[in-house]
């Protein structure tokens, strides 16, 4: 038993490939896993839980590094553990807080141990992989990643309980340029639904989406993306994500208010004009809007970016991160 750190970084969702119960599989993510932000976790053994909370976090982020906690200690069947979270980032912006804070915890605390860090077994019982796989397979390997879903027949129109699910298979994973990166621009705008509100809108979206936009996103995948991905070639990639988000936009129409929610879309309109960037999107339910470019275009993109707000209306921050092929790093 020892002291362990953790460190786990954000990722972008591009989209599902299928929402609709016509098809065997539904959902199936697609993602990538960026350099940063980061979670930063410490955790050594201890005879009860312990959390402290050193990252500026409200009184409710703190209760969820303890409940985290407390499910890792519950599954790892360990005494306890005194957690200590240096470093985050925002929750319920588009970046996968919530799967990589859990994660993280959770290997702290089996790292702390001397346990077999078993992220992807351990997620169902963490609440986590019950949709996509994008975020574990991340925190795993890192890279651009493809999921496979989950069986039609078990998820229906919701996620079964807790722990009744495993975490989609990866179907393919590629390593990314060193030299891409990833423009963010985080609105300040009102968070993306999480919770029993995601479940809410999900539920609507998969009982009501059309079979056959699925049959052109798993167009675009197989022909565009997953050999943009593999060649390495960064504007195809990039134009392919952004139809891929475009064509899950249209699935959420009715539950954002458009393709994007407002007001990403004016963000992605702007941010998409500019011939340095040569995809944007919005990651999961936003409000948080990406945009490919390379390492020596990085400056104008975030210049783009922040143009991009202003012509919004809207304050926001814009950071810069590049691709993260590896998983997260655990230290013991």
């Amino acid at each position: 038993m020892t002291d362990a750190r953790v460190e786990a970084t954000a990722r972008l969702h591009f989209g599902f490939q299928n929402l609709s119960l016509a098809h065997q599989r539904l959902y199936g993510g697609v993602g990538v896993a960026l350099d940063g932000p980061s979670f930063v976790v410490r955790a050594r053994p201890a005879g009860g839980i312990d959390v402290v909370d050193d990252a500026d976090a409200r009184g409710d982020e703190s209760d969820l590094a303890r409940e985290y906690a407390r499910r890792a200690v519950e599954l790892l069947d360990v005494p306890g553990a005194a957690v200590t979270v240096h470093e985050r980032f925002p929750r319920h912006v588009g970046l996968g807080s919530g799967t990589q804070f859990a994660l993280a915890v959770y290997a702290a605390v089996a790292a702390a141990h001397g346990r077999e860090v078993d992220v992807r077994g351990a997620a169902p019982g963490l609440g986590r992989g019950g949709r996509s796989g994008v975020g574990v397979a991340g925190f795993e390997r890192g890279g651009f990643v493809v999921d496979g879903g989950h069986p039609t027949s078990q998820f229906t129109t919701a996620r079964p309980a807790d722990g009744e699910w495993a975490v989609p298979p990866v179907t393919a994973r590629h390593d990314l340029p060193d030299d891409w990166r990833f423009v963010l621009v985080l609105p300040d705008a009102d968070p993306g639904r999480s919770g029993d509100d995601e479940d809410a809108s999900m539920r609507s979206v998969v009982e009501g989406a059309d079979p056959t936009l699925s049959d052109e996103i798993s167009a675009v995948l197989t022909r565009r993306l997953l050999p943009a991905a593999a060649a390495g070639r960064r504007e195809a990639f990039g134009g392919a994500v952004a139809e891929i988000g475009r064509l899950n936009g249209a699935w959420y129409t009715d539950a954002q208010g458009g393709v994007f929610r407002p007001p990403v879309g004016r963000i992605v309109e702007e941010l998409g004009e500019h011939p340095v960037v040569s995809g944007v999107g919005q990651s999961s339910w936003g409000p948080t809007v990406y945009g490919l470019t390379d390492r020596s275009s990085a400056d104008r993109a975030r210049d783009a970016a922040r143009d991009a707000l202003d012509a919004a209306g809207v304050d926001g921050r814009v950071l810069v991160a590049g691709v993260r092929n590896a998983g997260a790093t655990i230290e013991r």
